[in-house]
């Protein structure tokens, strides 16, 4: 607990004074793994998967505010779906304008989720998304994570079924919006995840919000286990087939998670809790205060040993230690004197 305090305090130290360098490292990264999962994944057209296109487009988005990267996703989606089929490239289109418009309306500043929760569902923890959302934003960030949600369940359906999607033989074009529509927007396990995230963020935005010990850590518990029981219920419910071990550990990996960045900016000490109260001329208050956990960041001090002050010291010494020794002559005539 206490080191990984101290890394916190060295962080927001760093931060501080690097960031104007951190941040556009950062938004490289972000976007240059965004651009090179979409080309790995849905990359139709062969002359956009060169790395070097990725690498241009993260170069000029990390100098673009951060909503940019969602949008130059969104236009290399659109491309790729283009090259695969017209219907393809009509449905994604209208999704994604849908979205963005909605997006734009009501959580403009939580664009990094659009980008974040498809990345989080490729590595198979997409459950902290809620979590960690509730804890450090309000309600309104379900939005950007719902249509994060829809983003990879339409690219990753797209992606299973290329095949069907991309033959211009066997069925016309209204088949194969209809089967988009039946099969990737309609989609029921993308629906549940939907609700369940949406209902999970809420909660843990309510109970970390609420004036009670240890509030955020029992956010993060029950939000866990309110993820978990739609999830699976819902499964059972829509006749889904339910993926017990997969939800499970990927719920409890998401709630470690979501506990280490809880230590890591809301950490209390409760021990020192104390209950204020005062009035003025209106109201009379009642205020429970307290405490943040904080620890001083040891700093290191060098001590510099000046090469002038150490040689004329030497010096003394040499010219004391260099004095010739008194004749027997002299000795006797000091003593007689």
């Amino acid at each position: 607990m206490k080191t990984l305090l101290e890394y916190r305090e060295k962080m927001k130290l760093f931060l501080g004074k690097y960031d104007i360098y951190i941040f556009p490292v950062l938004k490289f990264a972000l976007a240059l793994i965004t651009f090179l999962v979409i080309n790995a994944n849905v990359g139709f057209m062969p002359r956009l998967t060169n790395p070097g296109i990725a690498l241009v487009l993260a170069l000029m988005c990390s100098f673009l505010p951060l909503n940019m990267t969602a949008v130059f996703g969104a236009l290399l989606i659109l491309v790729h779906m283009y090259s695969l089929s017209l219907e393809a490239f009509a449905i994604t289109f209208v999704l994604f304008a849908l979205m963005f418009l909605l997006f734009f309306r009501t959580a403009p500043k939580y664009g990094y989720l659009l980008i974040v929760t498809p990345l989080a569902f490729g590595l198979r923890i997409p459950y902290v998304i809620p979590l960690a959302m509730g804890l450090v934003a309000t309600p309104v960030a379900a939005v950007p994570a719902a249509c994060g949600t829809v983003v990879y369940f339409l690219l990753h359906y797209i992606h299973l079924n290329t095949a069907i999607l991309g033959n211009t033989e066997t069925s016309t074009m209204a088949e194969k919006i209809t089967y988009l529509l039946d099969n990737a927007v309609n989609n029921k396990e993308m629906l549940l995840t939907v609700a369940a995230f949406s209902l999970t963020l809420i909660i843990v935005y309510v109970i970390r919000r609420m004036s009670v010990d240890y509030s955020w850590t029992i956010a993060v518990v029950v939000g866990t286990v309110t993820d978990i029981v739609v999830l699976l219920f819902g499964s059972l419910a829509l006749d889904i087939s339910p993926r017990i071990a997969g939800v499970l550990v990927g719920s409890l990996i998401s709630a470690g998670l979501a506990l280490i960045l809880q230590v890591s900016i809301f950490s209390l000490d409760y021990s020192r809790t104390e209950y204020v109260q005062f009035e003025d001329d209106e109201y009379y208050y009642y205020v429970k205060a307290v405490p943040k956990i904080t620890i001083a960041v040891p700093e290191k001090t060098v001590k510099k040993i000046s090469p002038q002050k150490k040689t004329a010291a030497v010096r003394k010494k040499e010219k004391q230690g260099r004095r010739p020794a008194a004749r027997p002559a002299e000795r006797q005539d000091r003593q007689n004197r």
